[in-house]
């Protein structure tokens, strides 16, 4: 049996993609390989399952959607690399915290191997290029098991980060690869990243199967 599956799904909307990750979720077993959804969204603005409204400005012309994840308010559009990790995390022994160290630190080598100097927070997660987000981090965890996952930005427009807080922290800036002389494209980011965070959690290549490269 694989232990991994990686599925490159290219643009996909928000929505049923948010409904798949809670079906696939509910309906593993001991048996489920784990899986990484790499894939961007068309303009989309979602909400943490305890985030305030109020971190959006009036205004902001795009639709916003209530998820279940961790964190507070940030935004997706084409030019973000995002990985969705669906992870069994009671079969890896591994605690969410140490889950979100692996993620950023999956990011913060990326961005090394690029020579950017990229930091992670403790009082807010993600991963930071000086002062500057570059990396949003979001999760859930039903039944030992997580889904929803990381979102890089690689060559996007920003505007709408303007308009809200991002992360619930007002005035914090926001940054993205292309910024930093970075000129690879979203499917080169998204098979580094997924790289990156295989060697964090421990995937052998022998573990791995790839779909829709």
């Amino acid at each position: 049996m694989r232990k991994l599956k990686i599925r490159y799904l290219g643009q996909q909307e928000y929505v049923p993609t948010f409904t798949k990750m809670r079906e696939f979720t509910t309906g593993r077993n001991i048996r489920t390989a784990d899986e990484f959804w790499c894939l961007q969204h068309s303009p989309v603005v979602t909400l943490g399952a305890h985030a305030n409204v109020k971190h959006i400005q009036p205004g902001l012309e795009v639709p916003v959607v209530q998820t279940d994840r961790g964190g507070q308010v940030t935004y997706h559009a084409p030019g973000q690399a995002i990985i969705y990790l669906l992870i069994d995390l009671r079969r890896k022994s591994l605690g969410i915290r140490k889950l979100v160290a692996h993620m950023e630190q999956a990011v913060v080598d990326l961005l090394d191997s690029y020579r950017i100097s990229a930091q992670a927070r403790d009082e807010a997660h993600g991963v930071y290029i000086e002062n500057a987000k570059v990396a949003s981090l979001g999760l859930r965890v039903r039944s030992g098991c997580c889904y929803h996952g990381v979102a890089l930005n690689v060559d996007m427009d920003l505007t709408p980060f303007s308009q809200m807080d991002p992360c619930g922290f007002p005035g914090l800036s926001v940054t993205q690869l292309r910024d930093h002389g970075v000129i690879s494209d979203c499917q080169q980011v998204h098979e580094e990243l997924a790289m990156q965070l295989c060697n964090q959690l421990n995937y052998k290549a022998e573990d791995i199967e790839v779909i829709g490269k």
